[in-house]
């Protein structure tokens, strides 16, 4: 684990091949291209962590992959693991979860029924990869209402400045870059 997901209060593990089949988008991008599907997903989890605060882990399978030692990347701050030879994403959660223990709120979303099993009998709760989705679109669909809603205040703010106070700050702004 990175230090700075020692200091959250809650984890989310992401299995992410299995998330990458269970979500359509992804799963018609990794039958073009399975690099850019992986980094779709991880984009979206990046955007996930900043929003709700979560640390995210999301796992690949490398486990058929001959001579893998395993890796672990940070990724725009959310921590990618490759799991090496003989490893399967379940067992490196499971393993983690174990290390972790009960002392912290700790999320798997996967729509493995056995890893669901195991993760619920270890002290974690599951998500389905579909209600992951889920919770997703609802978390996008409140920001863009939030962001819209600042919009609105701020257009009702600049629409009471004079012409020149306008000019002003749009300068000002400028320079700020």
């Amino acid at each position: 684990m990175s230090n700075n997901g020692s200091k959250s209060k809650e984890y989310l593990f992401v299995d992410g091949y299995n998330i990458i089949n269970s979500w359509e988008k992804l799963r018609s991008l990794s039958e073009i291209d399975l690099e850019v599907a992986r980094n779709e997903l991880i984009d979206i989890m990046v955007e996930y962590q900043y929003y709700t605060k979560i640390k995210v882990i999301v796992v690949f399978d490398a486990h058929m992959v001959k001579g893998s030692s395993g890796r672990k990347e940070i990724i725009k701050d959310i921590e990618v693991v490759y799991t090496k030879e003989d490893e399967t994403a379940d067992q490196y959660i499971e393993k983690t979860l174990d290390d972790i223990g009960r002392v912290k709120k700790v999320r798997v979303a996967t729509s493995d029924w056995m890893e669901q099993q195991v993760v619920l009998g270890r002290g974690g709760t599951r998500i389905s990869a579909r209600e992951l989705e889920v919770e997703i679109e609802n978390q996008k669909k409140l920001i863009n209402k939030k962001n819209k809603r600042k919009n609105q205040i701020n257009d009702l703010i600049i629409g009471r400045l004079d012409e020149k106070i306008i000019k002003k700050l749009e300068n000002w702004g400028k320079e700020q870059e």
